[in-house]
């Protein structure tokens, strides 16, 4: 009997042990799973906090930088008029990168979007083309720092006029 015992024990003590790291790998396993999770609540949290739209009177920040990338966007549907501000802003020193249509055509007043939250850069645009608002929609995917959507209020701005 005590051969058995022995083994019994030991079996015991061997169940036990497999218990203990059975039991360690499952938590470690958890908290990697929290962590995880954690960090892609974080990641979706500051992806929608770097889309927020801030809109409001001009008002001077930052300043305005030497080369301003703008992109130009015809919302209005009046063929030929992303040229005539492209070349309009090209007359006053801007960096024109892009040209072509925006996905709509009932834009009702033009717009101008700081990207890079440099708001001196918008507002110098603004103020070439006689806009009186800017926003704001930063967005680090972007390689440019200014947006310009033409609005149906065109005819009103100076690179018409």
């Amino acid at each position: 009997m005590s051969k058995f015992n022995e083994n019994r024990e030991k079996n015991s003590a061997k169940s036990k042990t497999d218990f203990d790291i059975k039991g360690t790998v499952f938590n470690i396993l958890i908290f990697v799973l929290v962590c995880l999770i954690i960090l892609m609540s974080y990641s979706l949290y500051d992806k929608i906090n770097a889309n927020k739209i801030y809109s409001g009177e001009i008002e001077t920040t930052g300043t305005v930088s030497e080369v301003i990338q703008v992109e130009v966007l015809n919302g209005c549907g009046v063929g030929g008029i992303a040229e005539r501000f492209t070349d309009y802003l090209r007359e006053n020193k801007c960096d024109v990168v892009s040209s072509s249509n925006y996905s709509d055509y009932n834009v009702p007043k033009t717009i101008v979007i700081d990207r890079t939250g440099n708001k001196a850069n918008a507002e110098h645009v603004a103020k070439l083309l006689g806009v009186k608002k800017t926003m704001s929609q930063i967005n680090k995917e972007y390689f440019l720092d200014v947006s310009v959507i033409i609005g149906q209020d065109f005819n009103q701005l100076k690179p018409v006029r």
